[in-house]
């Protein structure tokens, strides 16, 4: 009897070539769904779920960000971060082009080019986090120290905080 082969995305191979332990879980989706119904699906903890977003400046150079699920990208403190006047959010259109993988399966690992990446500093409070695997219907497990390993990603403060009016 033939063994099914395992898929493995490009996240997962460069992972194994690094030698970083990393565990995945898989949930049935067919399109994109958001951060909160993938850690629900899962029944993960929402706090140690990130989404990846693409950012570019003025002159097309990108960067990404993988923050919590439950929160948004403020993009004051990720122009800082990135050492740029000025961030915005690259079109969903264009996310496949400019990383190599679809919406909803964005990581920074193993994207087409190695753009610059941060990770919410609030990573670091955790033994464990999940990001997107490299395709829709796969979460990685990794600690957040393999994850900036893995990508060169740098630690920072990126999210908004609630304001009172």
């Amino acid at each position: 009897m033939a063994r099914s082969k395992e898929i493995k995305t490009n996240a997962m191979r460069i992972l194994d070539r690094m030698k970083i332990p990393y565990t995945f879980q898989t949930y049935e989706c067919d399109e994109f769904i958001d951060g909160q119904h993938v850690a629900d699906l899962l029944g993960l903890p929402h706090e140690i779920v990130f989404k990846t977003l693409v950012t570019e400046d003025g002159s097309h150079n990108f960067f990404v960000f993988a923050i919590p699920i439950d929160a948004e990208l403020d993009l004051k403190k990720a122009a800082k971060a990135a050492g740029c006047k000025s961030l915005s959010m690259i079109h969903v259109k264009d996310i496949q082009n400019v990383t190599g993988y679809i919406r909803g399966g964005c990581t920074a690992i193993g994207m087409k080019k190695n753009y610059p990446a941060f990770m919410d500093e609030s990573a670091l409070q955790y033994e464990k986090i999940a990001v997107s695997g490299g395709k829709i219907g796969l979460q990685l497990t990794l600690s957040p120290h393999d994850y900036e390993k893995a990508c060169k990603a740098a630690f920072c403060d990126l999210v908004r905080t609630a304001t009172l009016r």
